[in-house]
């Protein structure tokens, strides 16, 4: 074939196509934040849950997870999360109370009956409500992690009724449903960052906290606390959140596969906190830690009537979700 100007053009236009066509897809690279130490069951999970996106995704979603907070505190790190300045993380719900009613509802005292029941609720239709609220300010949840049972720890006695939590000063997460808790049996309830909790014990800043036991444990909180009262009064679920900015990025199948990695790592946390659990139990319980079970907490969940009237006055449009969870099996 002769060699024209017109038939050079069409050449020209060929090899194009085909370089724009062979060439792969922009990598995105997220940035991850979380609170924990490297080998918590947290972060794990979640080095598992970025590790099946770059896989799936064929290296076209990829990222780094920030342990140990350094992207800054747990409030700031959701804030900065729903702005889209980080990518995704992971978050207890009680710090989100403040600016997202719907996830209030799981910080409500005694509101689950157990864990297990805790899992099939947040799996279904608990969850999708919670999420809902959430992604219109911004996260998108894809994992529903376990964070066990918060009991009380202080440095005084053993708890065993709510008398005894009065006058005590004790730590709680920034949210006024827990203050409120405190303030329901007669404590004096510290918000405080819980970067700054080992030492405000230590220095009988505060008397006392509440916490589950892998946290108990591993903040060394145990060597200042020796009563861990086993009140079990939250069982707060974690989420495992994308930002709605990062979210709206991908394609839909996209999305999939990070939901499906979600669901995947909820699943290896929750394996490996329950593991976690129970050596943390027996690493205090081997430093001199007096742990009491709570025999009878129907006083405990009496003290809380306030609570629920306060919240629900101030949220009536979550009435229905509030029942839902109390209500269920």
């Amino acid at each position: 074939m002769p060699v024209t100007l017109s038939n050079f053009c069409k050449a020209l236009v060929v090899t194009a196509s085909l370089g724009m066509t062979a060439a792969p897809a922009l990598a995105t690279e997220w940035r991850g934040w979380n609170i924990h130490v490297d080998d918590y069951p947290v972060s794990i999970a979640m080095e598992s849950f970025m590790k099946e996106i770059a896989e799936k995704t064929n290296g076209e979603i990829t990222g780094k997870v920030y342990h140990n907070g350094v992207l800054g505190d747990q409030p700031d790190a959701i804030e900065q999360t729903r702005l889209g300045a980080i990518d995704f993380g992971e978050f207890s719900l009680g710090p989100m109370g403040q600016t997202i009613p719907e996830t209030n509802v799981v910080s409500l005292p005694f509101i689950f009956k157990s864990i297990p029941q805790m899992y099939k609720l947040m799996d279904g239709e608990a969850g999708e409500a919670i999420g809902k609220g959430m992604e219109a300010k911004g996260l998108v949840p894809v994992g529903w992690y376990d964070a066990g049972a918060r009991s009380f720890y202080n440095s005084i006695k053993p708890i065993n009724t709510p008398e005894d939590v009065q006058g005590m000063k004790v730590r709680v997460m920034n949210n006024d449903l827990f203050v409120g808790m405190i303030e329901s049996m007669g404590g004096n309830a510290t918000p405080m960052a819980f970067a700054e909790v080992f030492q405000s014990l230590k220095t009988n800043v505060v008397d006392g906290a509440e916490n589950n036991p892998p946290s108990y444990e591993s903040t060394n909180h145990y060597e200042v606390a020796k009563y861990y009262s086993l009140t079990e009064h939250l069982i707060i679920p974690e989420c495992l959140c994308v930002s709605k900015a990062a979210w709206d990025k991908l394609t839909p199948e996209q999305q999939t596969i990070v939901k499906e990695a979600g669901r995947t790592s909820a699943d290896l946390q929750r394996k490996l906190w329950a593991e976690r659990e129970k050596a943390s139990m027996e690493k205090v319980v081997a430093g001199g830690v007096e742990v009491n079970k709570v025999a009878d907490k129907a006083p405990f969940q009496d003290a809380m009537a306030p609570v629920y009237e306060q919240f629900l006055a101030a949220n009536p449009g979550l009435t229905d979700l509030v029942n839902l969870i109390r209500n269920a099996d």
